[in-house]
């Protein structure tokens, strides 16, 4: 069986010549009596009990005609289908690692519901759309650790950055410098020609032992790129401040500090890029442009392989058309 969905035809403009046919057929209707044979007679008496019905079908044979030159008509637009398969080799992919900030201060309320949650959000739907990629996950406060390793598994890391809490179980603050370290240590091994570090923090380096402008070269030495991301409205944000007697947090309005220049010159120093994010539409089209400029290399064939589908229309055609010179030719001969 066919399935119409996926015919298209090589040839369409043969389908123009449909336009004819009702020419054809108003034709046939005006000139029908002078195909027909005609016989002057003085009387009709003998033709009285005259029952045939032939008459009266031979318009059949000019419908068979017209039927034939509808499927010809097709066949000529030539209908076929296409079986497309594709063979990928020589991929070369990006290995990248997310170095997400957790400090308590992510918990700022300028970003719905806080820099966290739209962080998360974001950071999961760009690790999902990096299929030919490995992808980790760092995490950082006032110490650095590796969340997961590079991986290919698109899904273990997406849930682990859904999964991402405030700093509850290390130190808080800001290692900046600790945050580069522990990417650029799950990086350094890679033989991949492409290494992404996406850095992302919402304050100044606080805390740590390592220096970032040495973590930043030390990356550039690996050829590690490290784009990095600066999280937080400008002006005052409602942060965390203290924690009440039942655990919750006191928010207060807080003066947004980011270290914009230190984060320009990481980026700069290893040739990657500094963003600011001062919302979730803007940390959204970060990462877009993140994810257009850091491409893997694919080569693909495509093959195609077509069906053709013409010759059943031909066939149905070419017999309609013997079966109306038949009919012509024996039952509608000769009547009258």
């Amino acid at each position: 069986m066919w399935n119409y969905k996926d015919i298209f035809f090589e040839n369409p403009a043969w389908f123009w010549l449909f336009l004819l046919l009702p020419f054809v057929a108003f034709w046939y209707y005006w000139k029908r009596n002078e195909q027909n044979p005609s016989l002057s007679i003085s009387s009709l008496e003998g033709f009285k009990d005259t029952t045939s019905i032939l008459p009266k079908l031979r318009p059949v044979l000019y419908v068979l005609r017209l039927l034939a030159l509808s499927f010809l008509i097709v066949a000529m637009a030539r209908p076929r289908t296409v079986d497309v398969s594709s063979k990928t080799s020589g991929i070369e992919g990006v290995d990248i690692i997310i170095t997400a900030d957790i400090s308590t201060s992510m918990l700022a309320k300028d970003f719905k519901p806080n820099r966290l949650e739209a962080l998360k959000k974001v950071a999961s739907e760009f690790v999902q759309n990096r299929k030919t990629d490995r992808v980790g996950l760092a995490i950082y406060a006032g110490e650095s650790y590796t969340q997961t390793p590079l991986t290919s598994d698109r899904i273990l890391v997406s849930n682990a950055i859904e999964n991402l809490t405030h700093a509850i179980n290390i130190d808080d603050g800001t290692a900046i410098g600790m945050g580069i370290a522990t990417a650029v240590n799950r990086l350094k091994e890679s033989d991949t020609e492409s290494k992404v570090i996406i850095l992302l923090t919402d304050g100044v380096n606080n805390a740590g032992l390592i220096d970032p402008i040495m973590a930043a070269e030390i990356a550039k030495e690996k050829g590690i790129k490290i784009y990095s991301i600066g999280i937080g409205s400008r002006g005052r944000a409602l942060s965390p401040v203290a924690i009440l007697p039942n655990g919750e947090f006191q928010y207060r309005p807080i003066e947004v500090e980011i270290d914009e220049e230190l984060m320009q010159l990481i980026s700069k120093e290893t040739g990657g890029k500094y963003f600011r994010a001062t919302n979730e539409e803007s940390l959204q089209r970060i990462y877009d442009e993140i994810d257009s400029l850091e491409k893997s290399e694919i080569e693909e064939e495509t093959f195609y392989d077509y069906e053709e589908k013409f010759r059943p229309l031909v066939i149905i055609g070419l017999l309609l058309l013997f079966f109306e010179i038949i009919l012509r030719n024996t039952l509608f001969r000769s009547f009258i």
